[in-house]
């Protein structure tokens, strides 16, 4: 397992990944729609809890399926190009919850406010225990960014691109990611082995 500073990086396979996504349709509570696009908004685009709550409708480019990230603790602010799962998870969210402005935030509370970060931990504990992810120290909804970081990290993506996508400031921040996996152990010694055969 990765470690950042002192503390062990927690993330999500992409199985758990899916199982999670399947919890909160499945479950189908009056919050799945909204919920969904949270979850799927924040994977995409490696958000934390208190930049979930910051999105406003004006951030959001139907047209071009993107969405402006407001990053905080430094980070750079940069605008994600979402995939088809995620804008029609944020299409039919949008269309449903009839938002009045573009400068309304577009994930709410029942009160009306920005949602919380406390809000999404709690949401974050009830689907994880939902999908079966046995380990409780993922459920915290911070572990969504890391989760983003290693996926993209597995995907071959380098790591100047990777500092941009998370909008970090000093690539030491993105070093972290590119720690052996078990899946990039496998690709290095996939490597090792096409090399030996032809020896």
């Amino acid at each position: 397992m990765e470690r950042k500073g002192d503390r062990k990086v927690k993330y999500l396979t992409q199985e758990e990944v899916k199982d999670l996504f399947k919890a909160i349709i499945n479950l189908d509570s009056t919050h799945a729609v909204r919920d969904l696009a949270i979850f799927r908004v924040a994977y995409r685009c490696g958000l934390r809890a208190s930049e979930i709550g910051l999105i406003k409708l004006e951030d959001y480019n139907a047209s071009k399926g993107a969405i402006y990230c407001k990053r905080l603790k430094g980070s750079y602010n940069n605008t994600i190009r979402l995939d088809v799962k995620t804008k029609n998870a944020l299409d039919t969210y949008i269309h449903e919850s009839k938002l009045s402005s573009n400068s309304e935030f577009l994930f709410k509370s029942q009160r009306g406010k920005p949602i919380s970060r406390q809000t999404l931990d709690y949401m974050m504990k009830k689907y994880c225990s939902y999908a079966n992810i046995y380990d409780k120290s993922k459920y915290h909804f911070h572990s969504i960014k890391h989760t983003t970081a290693v996926h993209l990290a597995e995907s071959d993506m380098d790591i100047k691109e990777l500092q941009w996508w998370l909008g970090h400031k000093s690539v030491t921040n993105t070093e972290i990611y590119f720690q052996f996996t078990t899946k990039q152990q496998e690709k290095m010694y996939s490597k090792l082995e096409a090399k030996s055969e032809m020896v």
